[in-house]
């Protein structure tokens, strides 16, 4: 919802007092002088924080776990990879004609988890169609990963879970969009990946589990997990010179670009979010040069 009139966008979730949201969208309203204001909501469930829902202030909001499941009760849309996904992770306030000349606000649901995704994995490609991608785990960020992979028209998906069946599940779910192959992590895979996305917790698995995945001379490694900031996959994909990685960070800052557009109709200042970050964490941030040589 696009307006001068000052509106606000929240973080829905629970363990979410340390996000990196507010920093930047904050910083992106601040870059185009809008009066919104983006902040933590922690709640046990969306119906706790309904009246924000309802405000005729609520411009939108991001959706973490585990909400993520429940938001489509307040949703009068939904876009169709979030209904694929079985997930919406960005709340939009928008307004509509009420058919009697005057205007409604309704709630739509989308899911930028998958599209930040998709524009790593797209712009590393550089236009060249990848063949083998591994996606590790088999919960909600998972079922993003195979579908950016899909949409960016990677031939074979292997999902890689250590509970097999939770992998087969994601295959029958997207056997339609790509070919997805289950498999039992960790194990040595039958072909090896040029385009690896990490889903689990940064800690939950050793180094030792990630070894035998860099057999390609170059490749793209995606960590979605941001704590901590090298987790134990990035440190195994930065011993491989060949391999371009992407950190939980900048995968939180892509999804991040996304939301913001949905909510304002703007490009998102890119520049000015990365530095945002940099300066809320005493951390450099720069732009991951993705471009193969």
């Amino acid at each position: 919802m696009t307006t001068t009139t000052p509106q606000r966008y929240h973080i829905f979730g629970q363990g979410i007092s340390q996000s990196l949201s507010p920093t930047i969208h904050n910083a992106a309203f601040e870059h185009y002088g809008l009066p919104h204001r983006y902040d933590i909501q922690e709640c046990d469930t969306l119906q706790d924080v309904k009246s924000l829902i309802d405000d005729p202030a609520f411009g939108g909001s991001s959706v973490t776990m585990p909400h993520k499941l429940s938001a489509g009760e307040f949703c009068a849309q939904v876009a169709d990879s979030a209904t694929r996904l079985g997930a919406i992770n960005t709340l939009i306030a928008r307004s509509i004609d009420a058919g009697d000349g005057t205007a409604k606000c309704e709630i739509h649901g989308d899911n930028t988890d998958w599209s930040g995704l998709y524009s790593l994995v797209k712009e590393y490609a550089s236009g060249e169609s990848k063949q083998v991608g591994l996606v590790i785990g088999a919960g909600g960020a998972a079922r993003a990963g195979v579908y950016a992979m899909a949409q960016a028209e990677v031939e074979r998906v292997y999902v890689a879970n250590r509970t097999l069946a939770k992998a087969e599940q994601i295959a029958r779910d997207f056997e339609d969009l790509c070919r997805v192959i289950p498999v039992q992590f960790p194990s040595r895979l039958p072909e090896d990946p040029d385009v690896i996305i990490g889903t689990v917790p940064g800690d939950a698995m050793s180094q030792e589990a990630f070894q035998g995945l860099f057999g390609n001379e170059k490749g793209l490694c995606i960590e979605m997990a941001y704590k901590p900031r090298v987790t134990n996959l990035l440190a195994v994909a930065r011993e491989n010179p060949g391999w371009t990685t992407a950190n939980g960070v900048e995968v939180l800052l892509r999804q991040g670009f996304e939301q913001f557009r949905l909510w304002t109709g703007l490009d998102a200042p890119e520049a000015v979010m990365r530095k945002a970050i940099e300066v809320a964490t005493g951390k450099g941030h720069r732009h991951c040069n993705l471009k193969r040589e």
